[in-house]
């Protein structure tokens, strides 16, 4: 095994206070969580898999909101041996946990969301609206592979609005941007849209409501997230379209009622 693959499965220590702000405001911006060497490390495989399996080729102008806002690559974990030693980062999965107040994690997809130069903003949604599981015992790692100043459009999180329940039933899209922008500014809600360094990963709910601004520098933001889901989470019957292509995507069709446990959803913690 690497240093580096070494150093994914070494725990790192969430302190009661971090545990608190995630329950309290929906996310948690937790520093150091890997060393710049291991996101050097695999910075590269994973940006490689990402522009290797990317179908988005229209220029910018050309697309939609959502299509401006970044590349988006699911489960390349399938496509890689190194980025799936990254996606099942034992470190990663343990602080979701934690955060979660669950014995263990599965995984329920990563997704690359690589922001290209000049790349436009991400609307303020909600995560959970695309998923058919059974409650809320959810949470994504939002991982940059650089340092994300404000320029490169880090995300930016409403917090508290995880216990709203506001917009639920939006996809993203303008719709959502308007609507939920004006929820999240009429409410109050401490809105946190500080930078990160390389090496800082924040945990979200997938009811939290958040959106990132675009890019405005000459260089690509690139992300991997990875979410995850308490082990003994249920399959929910989906909701609306998109709900039932996550089903088939990362669910592998099992039958809502039993447990999420199929081949593409080990547990990870």
């Amino acid at each position: 095994m690497t240093t580096t693959a070494t150093e994914l499965d070494q725990p790192y220590a969430v302190s009661p206070g971090a545990v608190d702000q995630y329950a309290a405001d929906g996310y948690v911006k937790l520093r150091g969580v890997l060393s710049p060497d291991v996101v050097a490390h695999y910075e590269p495989e994973i940006t490689e898999q990402v522009l290797r399996i990317n179908t988005q080729h229209l220029p910018l102008a050309e697309r939609n909101t959502y299509s401006r806002a970044f590349l988006q690559v699911e489960n390349l974990w399938r496509h890689s041996d190194a980025v799936r030693e990254f996606v099942f980062s034992r470190r990663l999965a343990g602080i979701a946990a934690q955060l979660l107040g669950v014995p263990s994690v599965r995984l329920y997809h990563d997704q690359a969301l690589y922001k290209e130069a000049g790349g436009g903003f991400t609307p303020w949604h909600v995560d959970q609206h695309y998923w058919p599981l059974s409650t809320d015992r959810t949470v994504t790692a939002w991982i940059p592979l650089q340092d994300t100043p404000t320029e490169l459009g880090p995300l930016t999180f409403a917090a508290g609005s995880h216990r709203s329940g506001y917009g639920r039933e939006l996809e993203i899209s303008d719709e959502s941007e308007a609507k939920l922008d004006t929820f999240v500014t009429e409410s109050g809600f401490r809105v946190d849209d500080s930078p990160y360094a390389i090496g800082d990963v924040s945990f979200h709910s997938g009811w939290t409501i958040h959106r990132a601004p675009g890019n405005s520098s000459t260089t690509p933001r690139r992300v991997i997230t990875v979410i995850y889901m308490d082990a003994a989470i249920e399959i929910a019957p989906p909701a609306n379209p998109f709900q039932q292509g996550d089903l088939a995507a990362f669910l592998g069709n099992r039958a809502p009622g039993t447990v999420a446990d199929g081949p593409l959803n080990p547990v990870l913690h």
